[in-house]
């Protein structure tokens, strides 16, 4: 699958099916905010990433899926290194789906974010 902000940013999906996912970025000079620190929108593109690769597997033909809401929470700033994240759907129904993410620094939890997801049936393109 194309996804071509996420490969801008850098974010790799390494596993996912059965809800759950497994992503991994690599912190490059890009990455940092004006602190140092690696920027908080990479942490969320991430997280947002992992969730959606959890969600995505389980969705059936014709179906999509988009981000309704996401609250996440930085707990240790990032300076370095790789990150892993890890998405795991909550719940699901037809039409919503509850995720969480982690992301992991090593051992150690530096954010983790909850999200809303939409469920939905694509729409046919108009024949031309």
């Amino acid at each position: 699958m194309e996804l071509p902000f996420v490969n801008h940013v850098g974010v790799r999906v390494e596993q996912q099916g059965g809800g759950r996912s497994r992503c991994t970025l690599l912190v490059e000079a890009h990455h940092f905010n004006s602190a140092g620190i690696v920027h908080g929108g990479a942490l969320f593109t991430l997280a947002d990433t992992a969730m959606g690769a959890a969600l995505y597997p389980t969705l059936a033909p014709g179906e999509g899926c988009a981000t309704i809401e996401i609250k996440i929470g930085y707990f240790k700033p990032v300076v370095a290194g790789a990150l892993v994240c890890t998405g795991e759907i909550v719940n699901r129904s037809r039409t919503v789906a509850s995720l969480e993410a982690c992301i992991h620094a090593g051992e150690v939890l530096v954010a983790k974010a909850s999200g809303t997801f939409a469920v939905f049936q694509r729409k046919s393109e108009p024949a031309t």
